[in-house]
């Protein structure tokens, strides 16, 4: 099957538009994107279906077929566009970064600040993970392996740097433990930013993995 690309199946009239047209296009498409993750966050993915979909976004359910064939394409799109977006933002900010340590608390802080800043997004992507098959679930698989091994990157490099020994595995999959879930139980009214959160997690993680043996 070949590979789906990253935006949804439209008419050749899209093609031919002027810029201005192309920005309206996406404003909406991100418009509709809000709309399906809140219903996928309320109902689920199996318990939603186009009808609600449309009705979220105001869209008739004509048009909502003609640009998305399916819900699964939909959640594909926000899938693909989270993760797409974790891995540039945290590219970007590691730019220029050589402290092992930073690094690592660089991830974190990002990880945390989108997660914070899109929680229904983060419990779509939680809840719905197993949800994509074939061709979009295997694009996405490879964006979440490439954020995975960033991460074993900056552990690596972490070890090296400071001499340690330690399971890089059992590093990063703990790591995500303590990140992966911060939506359940986050409470703005009395806990702090991601900034915050993320320089004390950091804290909890790093004197863990800095207490290791040294060789």
């Amino acid at each position: 099957m070949a590979t789906p690309s990253a935006a949804p199946r439209v008419g050749s009239r899209r093609q031919r538009s002027a810029p201005v047209s192309e920005s309206r296009y996406d404003r909406r498409l991100s418009e509709i994107l809000v709309h399906a993750t809140e219903v996928f966050c309320k109902k689920g993915y199996e318990g939603a279906s186009m009808r609600d979909l449309s009705r979220e976004s105001g869209m008739s359910l004509a048009g909502l077929y003609y640009y998305f064939e399916s819900k699964e394409r939909l959640l594909y799109l926000i899938q693909k566009h989270t993760f797409s977006t974790i891995v540039q933002r945290l590219k970007s900010r590691l730019e220029n970064v050589s402290d092992a340590e930073q690094r690592v608390r660089i991830f974190i802080l990002n990880h945390l600040e989108y997660f914070l800043a899109n929680q229904a997004a983060m419990k779509v992507l939680s809840h719905e993970d197993e949800a994509l098959k074939n061709g979009f679930g295997a694009e996405v698989a490879a964006i979440k392996r490439e954020y995975y091994r960033i991460c074993v990157g900056l552990l690596d490099h972490l070890k090296r740097d400071r001499r340690l020994q330690f399971s890089t595995r059992i590093a990063v999959l703990s790591l995500f433990g303590m990140m992966n879930w911060i939506y359940t139980w986050h409470n703005p009214r009395v806990d702090a930013d991601a900034a915050a959160i993320g320089g004390e997690m950091g804290d909890i993680f790093l004197r863990g993995v800095l207490g290791a043996d040294t060789k």
